[in-house]
């Protein structure tokens, strides 16, 4: 692979715009359309790792994927200055500041298909189509390849879907955006995934997105992993940032609020956030501050700062191999302060992930989700494939679904796969407590306002 390749700002169905016709580059439009977008606006309902109290200092998604495209824009500008000096045919048309705009908005866009409930709503939309009467009803209708994407749904896949959609508002982004954003650069069913290689860890796009990608790789000359017609490719070398961002932050950003929750204690909050620190921890100016929350956020910043530098270290060394394609590790397995970081994960999911508001999400994620797929699957279903079998109650349904989604399913009428895909759709998309609140309708739990 070649930076020059890698770098592109081309846009699927779009004539190139020259560099002086604008005063932004392609690369900063994206960032933009992003958040402009309303699959980013509903991030602010969505949980990250707690429920949403009354406090406004537990992170949302929408306050984590801002904070982690922060932390990307700083380790694309980092390796971007190192990467113009390197390669001296970049400096023409390129400079640090694409490699940040790239990272920053690819960041920005990570989390953009994770459904309602934290992770555990990937788990509970699979549930449904594994374990419910309802569900399993779809498994003869479908190819082994869109079963693997429904049994198994990814937020990373259902991210890339949105990104691709016509209807949300035309994001259309540069391929090299699209392809830092793609951590997961292969299809959901392949032969033998590699365990070594961190990239087939999980699958980044479904069947029905899987020609997008094909063209977008083809753009940018990524390395094909599988012969056939094996979907899967090696990583873009900037998807290693948006990784190692998405990282950083979920590592100290959810010990912070643990902490601030008291969840986990002050002590042992400082023990580990400035052994990250070392010898620029200086405890006699630290422990002058009077303000817990203000020591925490100090603690939060700096130790940040230190495994961004790290980060850009592993990167630059190993870059002849990740161009190659031989490299595929998260980069924060290999910095200095790992160790510390495992210890981090380690008390977290004992402490913060596990606690009982967090359980009792997950639970209610895997009752409500599966209980909205069974009601609009079944009534798409039906109203689309089986007519004479769709109760007065299930067209009433079908009408409750947003226009573009109506339309999609009128366009691929035949395909019981794709009329699911966009009931996943509109599922996935919806906010916790939307989500929360029309289960509780349709089930006649409560009534509209």
């Amino acid at each position: 692979m070649n930076w020059l390749q890698l770098l592109s700002s081309d846009r699927a169905g779009e004539k190139k715009i020259l560099k002086g016709d604008q005063l932004r580059s392609a690369f900063e439009q994206d960032f933009d359309r992003i958040i402009f977008s309303y699959p980013f606006r509903r991030l602010q309902d969505k949980t990250q790792v707690h429920p949403l109290p009354e406090e406004d200092f537990v992170h949302t998604r929408l306050t984590h994927s801002l904070e982690v495209s922060s932390v990307g824009r700083s380790l694309g500008k980092k390796v971007g200055e190192i990467m113009i000096q390197r390669h001296a045919k970049l400096k023409h048309d390129f400079s640090a500041f694409d490699f940040g705009a790239i990272t920053a908005a690819a960041s920005l866009a990570h989390d953009l298909g994770n459904p309602p409930f934290g992770h555990s709503g990937e788990d509970a939309i699979s549930d449904f189509f594994i374990h419910h009467p309802t569900g399993k009803l779809f498994r003869e209708k479908m190819d082994q390849r869109q079963w693997e994407d429904v049994t198994h749904f990814e937020g990373n896949a259902q991210g890339f879907r949105l990104l691709n959609k016509g209807e949300n508002q035309g994001l259309k982004l540069t391929y090299a955006t699209l392809a830092a954003f793609s951590k997961y650069p292969r299809e959901s069913l392949l032969p033998s995934p590699s365990k070594e290689r961190k990239s087939q860890k999980k699958y980044g796009f479904f069947q029905s997105e899987k020609e997008i990608f094909q063209e977008l790789a083809q753009a940018l000359g990524l390395i094909p992993m599988y012969q056939g017609d094996h979907a899967a490719w090696c990583r873009h070398p900037l998807a290693f940032l948006v990784e190692a961002a998405d990282d950083i932050c979920y590592h100290i950003i959810d010990l912070e609020d643990g902490c601030r929750l008291g969840l986990v204690s002050l002590e042992e909050t400082i023990e580990l956030l400035s052994a990250i620190l070392e010898d620029k921890f200086n405890p006699a100016k630290f422990y002058r501050i009077k303000s817990d929350n203000e020591k925490i956020g100090l603690l939060r910043a700096m130790s940040i700062g230190i495994v961004i530098e790290q980060c850009t270290s592993v990167f630059v060394d190993h870059e002849p191999d990740i161009l190659e394609g031989k490299f595929d590790q998260a980069l924060t397995d290999l910095v200095p302060c790992q160790g510390i970081l495992r210890d981090i994960i380690k008390l977290s999911v004992k402490k913060i992930y596990r606690s009982s508001k967090v359980m009792e999400t997950e639970a209610a994620g895997f009752e409500v989700l599966p209980g909205l797929l069974e009601e609009f699957a079944q009534a798409c279903h039906n109203f689309y494939l089986d007519p004479s079998g769709c109760s007065k109650r299930q067209k009433a349904l079908v009408r409750l679904l947003p226009q573009e989604l109506v339309a999609g399913m009128e366009e691929h009428q035949g395909s019981v796969y794709h009329i699911v895909s966009y009931c996943i759709d509109f599922v996935a998309s919806m906010t916790d407590s939307h989500a929360i609140s029309l289960y509780r309708k349709i089930k006649g739990i409560s009534l509209p306002k």
